[in-house]
């Protein structure tokens, strides 16, 4: 093995479960929109104007904090990640190990075990009953059975059955460690908020450069044309004016606290035991609208308790055979439970076995040797097993010939109807059912979804779970919530309703899944009209998943066993337990550590908080873009100077936007998600924009018939007038105004008031007392486009009633 390490034949790739701290840099620093700002930073120290270059300082401060959050939340989602890993098991000198999956060196024997996710390409070498799924790679959703000789492929899931294989592909080479780093990727996109805010973007790199040159025309124009201002040196003041429309354009912490709230949120929900794999995932659950659930494991705690037996038909020796499935090391969660009550004491040697698999639902196995159990025994789900037998010409329920050494079967066998009966009236009282029945033979290899004929009925299985404290107050929330609620399992849809009603949901009966029809149009119809499905395979669930897709519905799926892996793999958000196998856990993009299934509620509530903060403050900065960008565009084509230096803009911008925009991207914010954030963020954004750059134009329009003022006292009144309008868009996003958005909008007023009339601010940011005139035109300019920004808040509250400006 040391050898084989040496010459890098192990399973390690580069841990890249999230982005390097170099790619977190390279994500906050080398944008188009920090060249720009950069660029100007880097021309205005040139130029000696270092007091405009304060923007600068703000650039950088946005950089530094993005970096450092999103580097905080990628060390604690990679402490999750490694101690939550799936790991492989190995046979090494004869015995077997459980090892980190990037400790798999090359002719590494893997053992492989229903539930297992395979960590790397491998030959079988032995297999009993193996069977893998290999959708996650090829898209086939039908098992796969695995004979000696044939390859297991990394990232494909052990359905059924057991065996051994050698490794033949390891590391980069092999499916397996992509999957696991693809399932696991720091990830920022997919989101609608992110979708949403990069269409902006784009817009407004599309507008740089024309808008660019209008200003610096327009600069240039009113400094006397282009030959009088490369004569006078006023072109640099041009080039400063041009700066400033620039910056103001740019919305500078857009970016930066979209994702300061994603980490956020990320590292909030990693101190609840949460693992979020991938951080847009933390507004996913706020986009929910249907919840599909897995009974055991997520409704239930997911440990079986063995109940009772009620004899059919008993057959000599069925006790052994019981204690026989009970302890055989692959048996699934619920035949472990017959150990608890049946002792085994190694004397039944199988010939052969089936072991259980999802889809067929039953297992099997012949014994050798003469005793009386020594013949063929099915255990499965009673229904499965009947019906299929009613279709199979070779079942029976009269005797047959017994072994030699055998007591003869009896006769008085129930008929099917009364089991199925029987079983029912157990189902609905909440208790899982199996059947336990004799055979003449196992089917061949090749035909191992076949039930063997002359199937003899012995004794009826009965075994309790106890629903999950959290589930009833949980799911209660989640239908306050408007959130659809779909339970979907593999059991007997009578158990399924009835532990559904334990947990005070209002179900009749469930839908048997044998029934689902195939056609997509009808099975959507089926998934509308039902809550509870029973009996449902594994391509099932996912087709069920996808059919609520069709209808429209952003559908979460939650799950534990490696059957749920296809339906989370295609859910919106998968979510899994826990207790919940390799396989699955690597495909879900939540993961409840502590399986607590009301964990949800507050994953629901961050969600809620970023999506709707995060429409928030896009409010103000967009407001932001569409002013400046009038504005530059106005003034230019009427050959005016540019109202603002860029020290200004960094003042007012600070007050209005920046400042509180941190604070409020991150308060608490309950209100429900709806669709369409973009479109309301630029309903609203838009006419307030266009509100800010009427104010300013009436102001300079204003200006020379207000007596003798000087440019800097111009550039002060509007100053005054911009802020007033800015603060009134505050105040109108941050509604309905609690204690921490009023304290907000309350602080941001008192410090302008004060900066104002500070000498210091004053002088620095080049600000003086207009004349009287001049400044009652800004405090009314002001105070107008304040009104319209009211105006507005009130009609857009009429065409968004349930959300008034979206921030409820």
């Amino acid at each position: 093995m040391a050898t084989r390490v040496e010459h890098g034949l192990t399973n390690r790739v580069p841990d890249t479960t999230s982005r390097s701290l170099w790619q977190i840099f390279r994500a906050n620093v080398f944008t188009l929109f920090n060249a720009i700002v950069g660029t100007s930073f880097l021309l205005l120290l040139l130029l000696g104007q270092w007091q405009d270059a304060l923007f600068g300082l703000a650039a950088v401060s946005n950089a530094v904090i993005g970096v450092v959050e999103e580097y905080r939340a990628k060390k604690s989602l990679d402490r999750l990640a490694v101690l939550n890993a799936p790991l492989a098991r190995v046979l090494r000198e004869g015995q077997i190990h459980d090892i980190a999956t990037a400790d798999v060196v090359k002719d590494d024997v893997l053992v492989l075990r229903a539930g297992d996710q395979v960590t790397a390409d491998a030959a079988v070498l032995e297999s009993s009953g193996l069977e893998v799924d290999e959708s996650l790679l090829t898209g086939e959703a039908d098992p796969v059975d695995k004979d000696a000789g044939t390859e297991v492929l990394s990232g494909s899931i052990v359905v059924a059955g057991h065996g051994t294989a050698r490794v033949v592909r390891v590391g980069a080479e092999s499916f397996a460690s992509r999957l696991t780093v693809d399932a696991r990727r720091f990830s920022l996109v997919n989101s609608e908020i992110r979708n949403s805010l990069n269409r902006v973007l784009r817009w407004i790199a599309w507008i740089l450069l024309p808008v660019a040159i209008l200003v610096i025309n327009g600069e240039i124009q009113a400094r006397g044309g282009w030959q009088t201002a490369y004569s006078t040196g006023a072109w640099t003041p041009a080039l400063v004016g041009l700066i400033a429309s620039m910056i103001a354009i740019v919305p500078l912490g857009l970016v930066l606290l979209t994702s300061v709230a994603f980490a956020v949120g990320g590292l909030r929900l990693a101190g609840h035991n949460v693992l979020i794999q991938e951080l847009a995932a933390v507004e996913g659950l706020a986009r929910v609208d249907v919840l599909c659930m897995d009974k055991t494991g997520t409704l239930t705690e997911g440990g079986l308790v063995f109940d009772a037996v009620h004899p059919l038909a008993p057959q000599p020796g069925w006790e052994q055979v019981l204690a026989w499935f009970g302890a055989e090391p692959e048996a699934n969660a619920t035949a472990r439970c017959l150990s608890t009550a049946f002792e085994y004491d190694g004397g039944l040697q199988p010939a052969r076995s089936v072991p259980f698999s999802s889809a067929r639902k039953w297992s099997g196995v012949s014994f050798n040797g003469r005793t009386r159990a020594a013949r063929t025994w099915i255990l499965g789900a009673p229904e499965m097993m009947l019906v299929q037998g009613e279709e199979s010409p070779g079942f029976e329920t009269s005797p047959v010939s017994a072994p030699d050494g055998a007591v003869p079967p009896q006769s008085n066998e129930p008929s099917r109807g009364d089991i199925l009966r029987q079983a029912g009236e157990l189902a609905e009282t909440g208790l899982r059912t199996l059947l336990l029945a004799r055979a003449d033979q196992l089917p061949s290899n090749g035909k191992l979804e076949e039930l063997p004929g002359s199937l003899h009925p012995v004794a009826l299985l009965t075994f309790r779970e106890q629903p999950r404290a959290d589930a009833r107050e949980t799911l209660k929330f989640f239908r306050d919530e408007g959130v659809g609620l779909k339970i979907i399992s593999g059991d007997d849809p009578r158990t399924v309703a009835a532990i559904a009603r334990r947990i005070g949901l209002e179900v009749t009966e469930g839908f048997d899944a044998r029934s689902l029809p195939e056609d997509p149009l009808h099975l959507e119809e089926v998934m509308e009209a039902n809550m509870v499905f029973g009996r449902v395979t594994p391509a099932q669930k996912r087709a069920m998943v996808e059919a609520l897709q069709r209808r429209g519905h952003t559908v979460a799926m939650t799950g534990d066993g490696v059957n749920d892996a296809l339906a989370l793999k295609t859910a919106d958000l998968g979510i899994a337990m826990d207790s919940a196998a390799p396989a699955t856990k690597a495909v879900a993009r939540l993961v409840l550590l502590d399986g607590r299934f009301d964990r949800l509620p507050g994953v629901l509530a961050e969600g809620r908080q970023v999506i709707a903060n995060i429409e928030r403050v896009s409010s103000l900065f967009l407001s932001k873009t569409v002013y400046a960008t009038a504005i530059a565009v106005t003034f230019g084509l009427l050959d005016w100077k540019f109202p603002f230096l860029p020290r200004q803009l960094s003042f007012t911008d600070g007050l209005t936007i920046g400042i509180p925009a941190f604070f409020l991207a991150l308060m608490p914010n309950p209100r429900r998600y709806q669709p369409g954030f973009l479109r309301r963020a630029l309903w609203f954004s838009v006419p307030a924009g266009l509100i800010v750059t009427a104010s300013l134009l009436t102001l300079n329009a204003l200006a020379p018939l207000a007596g003798t003022a000087t440019p800097e006292q111009v550039s002060s009144a509007s100053v005054l007038t911009l802020s007033i309008v800015g603060l009134w868009i505050l105040s109108a996003v941050s509604r309905p105004l609690n204690a921490g958005r009023l304290a907000v909008v309350v602080a941001m007023s008192a410090s302008l008031v004060a900066l104002l009339n500070l000498p210091l601010a004053q002088e620095f940011f080049l600000l003086s007392r207009p004349p009287g005139g001049l400044l009652l035109a800004a405090v009314a300019c002001g105070a107008a486009g304040g009104l319209g920004v009211e105006v507005l808040a009130r009609v857009h509250a009429r065409a968004f009633p349930v959300q008034g400006l979206g921030w409820k």
